[in-house]
């Protein structure tokens, strides 16, 4: 048909322009979030393409899902404006009827949303994290640039060495302040060495002082030593932590039996289901009113996207707190939001008004 195919080839364009704005859009967003997480110490700054790459990978299930809503709403909101669905209605056909050219385009999309929030939403997250835990394996002492004023990973701590370090397992002039415990130590040194104690990596500071001072307390302790030694960095068995639930595979989430992974799992179905909801949403919330602003259907679109994702969110952490199960978040939500656009998508096509559906009143009265 004519007007599918042209219907079709609209769409197609305005989903690729709203495409590439949003991912533009989240790319940017990602790198400034990634440069503030290297500026931590939590990313190494050599990974920070990378981390943002991945990162936006991650997410291009959701803005695949806002592009197909905005492309669907803003296509059928320039038709009602240029008169298009008059003579569509004219012609005999109903609201309804359209449902099938717009589920034609849309049902790739979905599918893509389907693989990307299965398999490739895990995958991405895994290199993620792998490269965070790369990083995070290094000592301080591994970060830190000759010569420089460098903070630790969790912020607490700031280390100087000279630029005249002998190796990487020694060095000269060493300035530590640590921020722990509520008390601030200062400590200095003349050298320092590495050494393995118990697979804990510790420095060994030689020919120094401490300082150390409480903000309730207006005095200060010196002391003086000839060796002192300072953890940098724990063990393997640290770093050898279980997978976040968001990197492990779909697959093992499936036969899981814990709530958490139960609740990751209710999210990755639950967002191709979304999709297909959004598309009879479009249809049923857009219209064109002469009296408002042209991008009255746009604002009511958004903020129908903004509240179906954020009870998605808020599902997701009621299943992780055990308050919901798995299917029942699931059925409930999206069967609910389901039901609820296809009953105002016949409500419009049938042009059902709420007098309609009241019971009438006796006409007359008794003699």
């Amino acid at each position: 048909m004519l007007f599918d195919s042209s219907i079709r080839k609209e769409l197609a364009r305005s989903f690729g322009a709203t495409l590439v704005v949003l991912i533009t859009v989240v790319m940017t967003m990602m790198l400034i979030r990634t440069l503030g997480q290297a500026a931590k110490g939590s990313v190494s700054p050599s990974d920070v393409l990378l981390v943002m790459g991945f990162t936006v990978l991650s997410q291009l299930s959701t803005i695949l899902m806002l592009s197909l809503f905005v492309a669907i709403v803003g296509t059928l909101t320039r038709m009602y404006r240029d008169s298009e669905m008059v003579i569509w209605f004219a012609s005999g056909r109903g609201l309804a009827s359209l449902y099938r050219p717009l589920l034609r385009f849309s049902w790739p999309v979905v599918l893509i949303i389907g693989l990307l929030s299965l398999w490739v939403w895990p995958w991405s997250n895994q290199q993620v994290q792998q490269m965070r835990e790369q990083f995070e394996q290094r000592s301080d002492v591994d970060r830190i640039a000759p010569g420089e004023f460098q903070e630790s990973a969790n912020g607490q701590r700031v280390f100087f060495i000279d630029k005249e370090s002998l190796s990487a397992e020694s060095a000269s002039n060493v300035f530590i302040v640590d921020n722990t415990q509520g008390k601030e130590v200062v400590t200095s040194s003349k050298s320092a060495r590495l050494q393995i104690q118990n697979g804990d990596k510790m420095a060994v500071l030689v020919d120094g002082q401490r300082v150390e001072t409480k903000p309730d307390n207006a005095g200060l302790r010196i002391s003086q030593f000839q060796e002192y030694s300072v953890r940098l960095s724990e063990g393997n068995s640290a770093s050898a932590a279980a997978k976040l639930t968001k990197a492990k595979p779909t697959l093992e989430l499936v036969g899981s039996d814990n709530i958490p992974e139960q609740a990751e799992l209710g999210w990755r179905i639950g967002l191709p289901l979304a999709a297909i909801n959004f598309v009879l949403l479009a249809l049923a919330i857009t219209s064109a009113n002469p009296r408002a602003g042209k991008s009255t259907s746009l604002a009511v679109a958004l903020l129908a996207f903004v509240i179906y994702y954020n009870l998605m969110t808020l599902g997701q952490s009621w299943v992780g707190s055990g308050r919901l199960t798995m299917p029942s978040f699931v059925l409930g939500l999206h069967g609910v939001v389901l039901l609820i656009g296809g009953l105002a998508l016949l409500a419009r096509h049938h042009r059902w008004s709420p007098a309609q559906l009241l019971p009438r009143r006796k006409q007359g009265a008794a003699a």
